[in-house]
């Protein structure tokens, strides 16, 4: 049976290129799967006649519009895979910090959440929570170099996995934070409809920082160099395609 996907991969920041070419292959694992890839929200059909939806964006802020479209997609049954910068808005500020301001609390209610800051990238340990689900039997505890977020919660949500954190947010305006568990993947309910949220996944390019620094001297992989976080990925994919098949 045929399954119709959409794949959002844009915004700002990242190698978006290097991530959606990787998602489009493990898409492409499935030769039943149909995918139409955008850079926004704007395909408001397309999104909202797919079996299931797949974000991979940075700063990519939908309108209004957008907005109520997404939410009556999962509501009604659809699901929803978004990985890393998807509840992300970033401003910079003329003192050099980062601000994340709440422009779009209806998209990250229907996320179930919405990125606040993350320490400089770094290595931590992600633990499963215990909740039993597919997507994470049999994995262990894991150490990743990765952008760790910190978010702050619109919903109830269904943690998989997290993890601890006490200490400085770097550059961002909601600097400081206190010894907490901190959601790496979650389950967001919503009536009939689930957004599955993975946090992992951080990728940068020598010329991804444009136009705060035309070259940027690394090449950034984080979470895709490990066989764990494509373990992760690739059961994501199934969850999503379950309800459709």
């Amino acid at each position: 049976m045929r399954l119709n996907c959409v794949l959002i991969a844009g915004g700002k920041y990242h190698d978006i290129d290097f991530a959606r070419l990787e998602l489009l292959k493990l898409l492409a694992e499935d030769e039943n799967v149909r995918v139409r890839v955008f850079e926004d929200y704007s395909n408001i059909e397309a999104i909202t006649s797919a079996d299931f939806l797949v974000t991979y964006t940075c700063d990519v802020m939908p309108s209004l519009q957008e907005q109520e479209a997404l939410r009556e997609y999962v509501k009604r049954g659809g699901r929803w895979l978004a990985l890393h910068g998807t509840n992300s808005i970033l401003r910079f500020l003329d003192d050099g910090r980062i601000d994340t301001p709440r422009w779009a609390p209806l998209f990250m209610d229907t996320l179930g959440s919405m990125f606040l800051a993350h320490p400089p990238i770094g290595s931590f340990t992600v633990t499963p929570t215990g909740v039993k689900h597919p997507v994470v039997e049999g994995i262990e505890p894991f150490d990743v170099v990765d952008e760790m977020y910190l978010s702050e919660f619109y919903a109830p949500v269904e943690v998989l996995l997290d993890t601890e954190f006490e200490g400085s947010g770097g550059r961002f305006v909601h600097n400081q934070w206190d010894k907490q568990r901190h959601p790496v993947l979650y389950l967001r309910q919503l009536e009939k409809g689930t957004v599955m949220y993975l946090t992992l996944g951080h990728c940068r390019g020598h010329h991804d920082l444009r136009p705060l620094m035309d070259y940027y001297p690394n090449v950034d992989r984080c979470a895709w160099e490990q066989p764990v976080y494509y373990q992760l990925l690739r059961r994501g994919i199934a969850w999503a395609k379950e309800k459709a098949e």
